[in-house]
């Protein structure tokens, strides 16, 4: 065997136990789907406790409006719960239009709060932070400014989350409501339902974990306080916040039936930007939790930590490597002898991919349609390429980022 042999030998293992890793997840979630559509959601018992929601908004005078018109229409006791928004440093129309459902909803628990570039401005933790400090809610909810959750999504996270203490959080579903206007919002609507859900719903059946997603959950008030809030050079907050909720001895459960509809990039170049955001926070993230990894009090994420590991530095290095070294063995530059045998692990994988997101999609009504299978094949050729190039070069930043200690800035996503 040559030395490209066995890099490529190398790159395939790691890649098909990661693919193979993700099959298993899909399996587990889709049982647990069907799980969730034959068991009833918790009741309340007795009166419903005081909730905070609290939405971070910076210029989202686009959407603001229609998100905070649909928390206060939550089949939930309208004195048992308060809106607060963090209106951080706008210098669009946000703050006329949230004193205007201000206006039009008197007696109701909607509180504003508005920075400038002196108390706020400095990313979604900060902001969080500063409503949790107004905040009176024995629970934490929180909701992004794009979002539009359905009514009963609420009253099932409370639900959850007041039934079992050893939950310390309760995840609900984000939709993609703008799926249909082109081609990348369909990409990413079927990579939300079966890379983001249905690998949820998977690790949750599988070893009781999950991951907050950033919007439609909800915490018990006691663990932010004892956290300290939320981690102001973290601009994925979710995933850090999960983590420092593990190690204190809580789970964090998915219900798939609180859903809520939220906007998603509608072109490549806002895509690329949020993406390389998320990409950026999750390293973050890894590299902060790491040590972890053989720390006896962690024995319950070390799937998580591992998972996240191999997602963002190996797969992205074999994927890389054995992509270099089949173009490299294509134009004759080197010789592979298993270039052949790749190619036929590169096509099953391939049939993998389609089969096993398809299946995803049967959880979902509206989503079975064959035209998807052709949506996703592409998605393979197509979008999961761009991931590669997403995750590379959030590494990069990240790394410049913290050699050059640069401050954590708010990453705004364009709305429509």
């Amino acid at each position: 065997m040559t030395l490209a042999d066995y890099f490529m030998v190398i790159a395939v293992l790691c890649i098909w136990s990661l693919l193979l890793v993700n099959v298993v997840l899909i399996i587990a979630g889709y049982f647990y789907y069907i799980q969730c559509e034959k068991e009833a959601i918790p009741e309340i018992k007795g009166e419903e406790p005081f909730v905070t929601i609290m939405v971070p908004a910076h210029n989202e005078g686009k959407v603001i409006s229609q998100t905070v018109e649909a928390l206060l229409d939550f089949d939930y006791p309208h004195d048992r719960y308060e809106i607060i928004v963090i209106n951080d440093n706008s210098s669009d129309n946000s703050a006329e239009l949230l004193g205007n459902l201000q206006r039009k909803n008197p007696g109701r628990n909607l509180m504003i709060i508005n920075t400038d570039s002196v108390t706020g401005g400095k990313g979604k933790s900060n902001a969080l932070n500063l409503g949790f400090a107004q905040s009176k809610g024995e629970l934490i909810a929180i909701y992004d400014a794009d979002n539009t959750p359905e009514r009963k999504a609420l009253r099932y996270l409370v639900g959850e989350i007041t039934n079992d203490d050893s939950l310390g959080a309760v995840i609900g579903k984000f939709r993609t409501r703008n799926r249909d206007v082109n081609l990348l919002t369909r990409f990413i609507n079927i990579e939300t339902l079966s890379f983001q859900w249905m690998a949820q719903a998977g690790r949750w059946k599988l070893f009781k974990l999950c991951t907050i997603p950033g919007t439609n959950f909800i915490m018990r008030r006691h663990i932010v306080e004892s956290i300290g809030g939320w981690d102001v050079k973290a601009i994925a907050e979710d995933t850090e916040i999960s983590f420092r909720i593990y190690m204190m001895g809580y789970r964090i459960k998915f219900q798939p039936q609180a859903v809520t509809w939220e906007q998603e990039p509608q072109t490549v170049k806002v895509w690329f930007k949020q993406r390389t955001r998320w990409a950026k926070g999750n390293i973050y993230v890894i590299v902060k939790n790491a040590r972890l990894l053989f720390h006896p009090s962690a024995k319950r994420i070390r799937f998580d930590i591992l998972y996240f590991l191999s997602i963002y530095f190996l797969l992205l290095t074999s994927l890389i490597t054995s992509d270099i070294l089949l173009i490299l063995n294509a134009l004759g530059y080197v010789h592979t002898t298993i270039a052949g045998f790749s190619t036929f692990l590169w096509l099953l994988a391939i049939t993998l991919f389609v089969v096993g997101t398809y299946v995803t999609l049967t959880t979902e009504k509206g989503e079975m349609n064959l035209s998807n299978l052709w949506i996703i094949l592409l998605m393979y050729v197509s979008y999961c390429q761009m991931w590669m190039v997403v995750a590379a070069y959030g590494l990069y930043n990240y790394f410049k980022d913290l050699i050059f200690s640069r401050e954590v800035k708010w990453y705004k996503t364009e709305r429509y």
